[in-house]
């Protein structure tokens, strides 16, 4: 087949359940005609991914990034916020649009998450709280981080978009912090289409989380405060209630494709993340990291002259986004942004086209 007739190749690709399944779980919606204001769907949703995750408290939301700006609010977050610099732009900006000001903590050479003893150092009398990404479903230095919120009385939020199933020292790693996040956008592992959920252990916490994201009801007729239409559909819960009973599937697929990227690229001058010990892995994504910025660029587009197109995730460091008031130096984070890139992982991708792509990066290499 020859380059012009393949079919490309993408970082992931979404899970699309058979559309019979689908189609059982809207017509239970459409019989109902009940489309959204937490019905039936969204309900059995709930419980099921509380006993699938083994979690305490979950609550739905339309997408993943409103459970953080959620968060921000419920907590009363508006001063300074400790983050990361390598995460996906939402989680800088879920802090800006709440009226807080990220402040920058570099990241650690091996796992890529935020460095505690770089925390330490940003700590202001306006610091409220940390924003910690668990990056590539990697933990971040969890005990470290919980040390030094308690030290200095903050808040911890954890943006677990990457982790769903992740367990870490045989708990969900949704269970840490005030608040952990999660997305269910369509590239993710479990996914509603378009969702996100948010997870805290406080049954206060968890109330003032539910009605900020529903306009701050209190009931059909009483408001408790300010809120926002985060609410998620029963068309949303009627895809994840389609997709999770298939998540063995995907695991197991996906495992098996990064268990070959690790064995035959192992000799090749690349280096691998290193995931934190006591914690599962849920392959949701295969970042590599390339000797220097000018390798993974020829790779990158010796990939994609072939119709393979990888990600630059994530790239750029987020101290660098041009409406941050002022701008600060990460070295670490910079660097490894300057060189890093997430291979096609997903349920489907093939064996030969997995050969297709480690063959092209050890030709560009050596």
């Amino acid at each position: 087949m020859s380059s012009s007739d393949q079919k490309p190749i993408y970082v992931t690709k979404s899970f699309i359940p058979p559309i019979e399944e689908y189609q059982k779980n809207v017509d239970r919606a459409f019989k109902k005609e009940w489309l959204t204001n937490r019905g039936e769907l969204v309900l059995e949703l709930e419980h099921k991914l509380q006993d699938y995750l083994g979690v305490n408290q979950i609550t739905l939301h339309t997408n993943g990034t409103l459970p953080i700006q959620i968060a921000l609010k419920a907590l009363g977050i508006h001063k300074e916020v400790i983050t990361t610099p390598f995460s996906y732009v939402a989680t800088t900006s879920a802090i800006i649009w709440e009226g807080a000001k990220p402040v920058f903590a570099d990241i650690d050479e091996e796992h890529w998450t935020i460095d505690p003893k770089r925390i330490e150092e940003k700590i202001t009398e306006n610091t409220q709280a940390i924003l910690a990404t668990h990056v590539f479903g990697n933990p971040c230095d969890i005990e470290a981080i919980e040390e030094i919120a308690l030290k200095h009385g903050l808040i911890v939020i954890y943006d677990a978009a990457h982790s769903f199933g992740v367990n870490y020292k045989g708990e969900s790693l949704f269970n840490y912090g005030h608040v952990s996040t999660c997305s269910f956008h369509a590239t993710k592992l479990f996914h509603t289409a378009e969702g996100g959920a948010s997870f805290c252990n406080d049954e206060k916490l968890k109330h003032q989380l539910f009605y900020h994201h529903n306009f701050g009801h209190n009931g059909a007729e009483e408001f408790h405060g300010l809120g926002i239409n985060s609410k998620m559909s029963e068309l949303q819960a009627a895809m994840g209630l389609t997709v999770l009973p298939h998540m063995e599937m995907i695991l197991s697929k996906r495992e098996a494709v990064s268990k070959r990227y690790e064995e035959l690229l192992s000799n090749v001058e690349i280096t691998f993340i290193k995931w934190r010990k006591g914690a599962t892995r849920n392959y949701s994504y295969f970042p590599v990291l390339f000797p220097s910025h000018e390798i993974m660029s020829q790779v990158k587009v010796a990939l994609e002259k072939n119709k393979i197109f990888p990600r630059r995730y994530f790239y750029p460091s987020l101290n660098k986004l041009p409406y941050l008031d002022h701008l600060v130096t990460m070295p670490i984070a910079e660097d490894i942004a300057g060189r890093i890139l997430c291979l096609p992982l997903s349920h489907n991708i093939s064996g030969s086209d997995v050969d297709k792509i480690i063959e092209i990066i050890i030709k560009e290499i050596l």
